[in-house]
């Protein structure tokens, strides 16, 4: 494990560091006005989402959010400075989240990746998940901010 960071569970307090690191590492779902809405992350932390950090000293360099549907956890959002790529911060997170959801006693970890994000993909097939291609991923909203 990368011994120089700390990891620890954020809170709504950390909620513009995690905004700010969600977009200087380039993740292109971030609705700021909508789901990830300092409000809407508040009510997602208070129905068991769990946001890991890596911080090298004051700063955030790495963030996943884990979830669960009681029967599978998911792992999402998972981002890393674009300064700290390539040194296994990004293993370091998914290992993280699997311990957290673990202890939950979830059995199945899941992900879903955008097909340009090679780099996620690698990650993931590296740690031994597989992929699906028999699964169609579907989704309704309300607006373009959900």
């Amino acid at each position: 494990m990368m011994s120089e960071l700390k990891s620890r569970r954020l809170s709504v307090a950390d909620y513009e560091a995690i905004l700010a690191l969600w977009q200087r590492a380039g993740l292109h779902s971030i609705r700021p006005e909508g789901r990830d809405s300092r409000s809407e992350f508040e009510k997602q932390l208070q129905h068991g989402q769990i946001v890991i950090g890596l911080e090298d000293g004051d700063k955030l360099i790495g963030v996943v959010v884990a979830t669960n549907d009681t029967r599978k956890g998911w792992i999402n959002r998972i981002a890393i400075d674009p300064e700290y790529r390539r040194r296994g911060y990004g293993e370091e997170l998914v290992h993280a989240a699997e311990a957290a959801l673990s202890e939950l006693g979830l059995k199945i970890m899941a992900a879903l990746i955008e097909d340009y994000n090679k780099a996620s993909l690698a990650l993931f097939n590296k740690l031994g998940y597989g992929p699906h291609l028999e699964v169609h991923y579907v989704s309704k909203r309300e607006s373009s901010n959900a």
